[in-house]
């Protein structure tokens, strides 16, 4: 009984992780461009300089992610500034 309890709790546990990766892939190939994609709908990657070591990519790129974000905070706290102004 042991043994048959084991193994259908083995079934069980495989066709859950089954199920979520069937879900996973299918979400990467709704978010991947298709093969016929045009170059406007494939999500750009940012251009690096390509000069210097590793490391000075890195750290231009840490930067880079840097300003982004405290442009967006700034545009958030913009926009609710000016929210807050008209009512």
């Amino acid at each position: 009984m042991k043994a048959l309890f084991g193994v259908v709790s083995l079934l069980v546990a495989l066709a859950i992780v089954g199920l979520v990766a069937v879900k996973q892939l299918k979400a990467v190939r709704k978010t991947g461009a298709s093969p016929g994609a045009s170059q406007a709908e494939v999500a750009s990657v940012p251009q690096m300089s390509g000069s210097g070591t590793i490391r000075d990519q890195s750290r231009e790129l840490q930067n880079k992610v840097a300003n982004d974000a405290i442009k967006a905070m700034n545009q958030g706290a913009q926009a609710r500034k000016d929210e807050s102004e008209k009512q």
